[in-house]
């Protein structure tokens, strides 16, 4: 069965965009980009049943958007990755992410 955990728009020490902000998407969905790289360079890709992508979530002052890993129940792995992403995030960006936030284009690899 699958499911997913709500994992943030950002590591937990760092500023992140703010809904009702004329910028606010364009700057959320740089930053949920950053900190899924971020994720893959920390924690290794998603197994096989997990995934990593953004979402969209409604709230009072507007539509927010944020990481969340999707995973399948029934997959040890991917259960054991959400969980690590979920409790494993960095608490601070990278050079890399800051990098890439700054010039609002992904790192390449």
């Amino acid at each position: 069965m699958k499911a997913s955990i709500d994992i943030g728009s950002a590591p937990p020490t760092e500023n992140c965009a703010q809904v009702g902000t004329p910028d606010y998407d364009e700057r959320a969905r740089r930053e949920c980009r950053a900190l899924i790289n971020l994720l893959r360079r920390t924690l290794g890709p998603e197994p096989i049943g997990a995934r990593l992508c953004l979402r969209s979530n409604p709230h009072d002052f507007g539509t927010y958007l944020s990481v969340v890993c999707e995973f399948d129940e029934e997959r040890p792995e991917s259960v054991e990755y959400a969980y690590r992403c979920e409790s494993q995030t960095p608490s601070e960006w990278d050079d890399e992410a800051r990098h890439e936030l700054e010039n609002h284009a992904p790192a390449r690899r």
